[in-house]
């Protein structure tokens, strides 16, 4: 069986409507404006950033959760960008469609929150 890695993923309603449309397969390709996908390391500070910037963008906020192979996930390597918790993974938009081709099972909402 192969390896895989836990990614965590703060997102709004919006993107999540059309990961739910996806059958909670993959997440849809980013705007112009978006030229990286930030799946985080850990539930922590994807709670963090789905109540403090989701909720206050359209007030809510979701935590998802969804596994990776792990093959696929060392290419890329984490970045601490603030506290030791706030570790992500920087993918560019244009591999986005090769991470949703490498997700194991489903993408799962575990956190839900409101303002």
């Amino acid at each position: 069986m192969e390896q895989t890695v836990t990614l965590y993923r703060p997102t709004g309603p919006k993107e999540l409507e059309l990961v739910k449309q996806s059958g909670y397969k993959k997440w849809p390709p980013r705007l112009p404006q978006q030229p990286i996908f930030y799946p985080v390391t850990n539930e922590q500070y994807a709670k963090e950033i789905a109540t403090k910037w989701n909720v206050r963008d359209s007030g809510v906020g979701y935590v998802t959760r969804f596994c990776v192979l792990k093959e696929f996930m060392d290419k890329y390597e984490v970045h601490q960008v603030g506290a030791s918790y706030h570790t992500e993974w920087w993918i560019p938009a244009e591999e986005l469609e090769h991470l949703n081709e490498n997700i194991v099972g489903t993408i799962e909402v575990i956190g839900e929150y409101k303002a």
